[in-house]
């Protein structure tokens, strides 16, 4: 990208994660830290010193990203994190065919990106996907997506102790989980369009994850796939009612919402004029700089 690129993007000193943090995503996160069986899970997260295997293995797989290799996305990982006003995460780039990007390390937080999703998406998409990873990292979501990521085996082995009599307290956990990871990712989606400050590029970049690889990419329509996400929204009551049996039939528990969800939960957010107060500058900032 051009050193313009970077003279023009505006940077949100002293920004909280509460200005952008989504109320779903508040309200979720607090019924999973009432599920009672939480603190046993963490608590043998840590135990297992799974944190530091994870680091580990991620940077036994992946090339670690700097001034001197991948520059490029280097920089932009670089400059998404001063828009935020946070601390630079490490970055990963890993080979794989099928377009992902992660946040981890609870202690050592970094950002992986798989070499698909940066063929997938133009330089200026990814300041929207690499500001979405640094979402997670701001809002605090690191812990208990790592936590996630190995929930079920950390739950056989507390089950195990507890003689079966923790399911109903599993189920709930489980399903509170997932309920909690997806309205994160909206959270995110939130601080991906802070860092690409355009709605239109993270429209695009959302199309282009959806729809995945493809020599077809000039034939995308922005204004089509807005369409569409206004339609799957404004539905009958009997299409409400086919959603929500196809939520509980396949998409309970899955960990990021529908993809054309995200994309109109972005549209309601800027047109809720959130967005625009933020890039004047009117936003909740941090204790500390609040004070200075």
């Amino acid at each position: 990208y051009s050193r313009s690129i970077m003279a023009t993007r505006k940077h949100f000193e002293g920004i909280a994660a509460e200005a952008f943090i989504a109320d779903t995503d508040r309200w979720a996160l607090d019924k999973l830290k009432r599920i009672p069986l939480l603190p046993q899970v963490i608590q043998k997260f840590y135990e297992l010193g799974l944190d530091r295997w994870f680091y580990c293995y991620n940077m036994s797989m992946s090339v670690r990203c700097g001034p001197t290799q991948y520059k490029t996305l280097y920089d932009i990982m670089r400059e998404s994190a001063a828009v935020l006003d946070m601390p630079e995460p490490e970055l990963y780039l890993t080979s794989n065919p099928f377009p992902n990007a992660w946040t981890s390390g609870v202690e050592r937080p970094y950002i992986t990106l798989r070499s698909s999703i940066v063929d997938t998406l133009t330089d200026e998409e990814l300041f929207h996907l690499i500001g979405h990873e640094l979402g997670h990292i701001k809002a605090k979501h690191v812990l208990y997506k790592s936590v996630g990521a190995v929930l079920f085996p950390l739950l056989e082995m507390i089950g195990r102790r507890t003689f079966g009599l923790g399911d109903v307290a599993t189920i709930g956990l489980i399903l509170a989980y997932e309920e909690w990871s997806r309205q994160a990712e909206i959270t995110a989606d939130r601080a991906g369009l802070l860092v690409s400050q355009s709605l239109d590029i993270s429209v695009d970049a959302n199309i282009a994850l959806t729809a995945g690889p493809t020599r077809l990419r000039g034939e995308q329509s922005r204004e089509a796939f807005m369409e569409q996400a206004r339609a799957y929204q404004d539905t009958s009551i009997m299409d409400e009612l086919g959603k929500v049996l196809i939520f509980l039939s396949k998409t309970g528990t899955y960990s990021h919402p529908m993809p054309v969800h995200r994309t109109q939960q972005l549209e309601r957010w800027v047109l809720s004029g959130a967005f625009e107060r933020i890039m004047a500058g009117d936003y909740e900032r941090e204790p500390e700089a609040v004070s200075a």
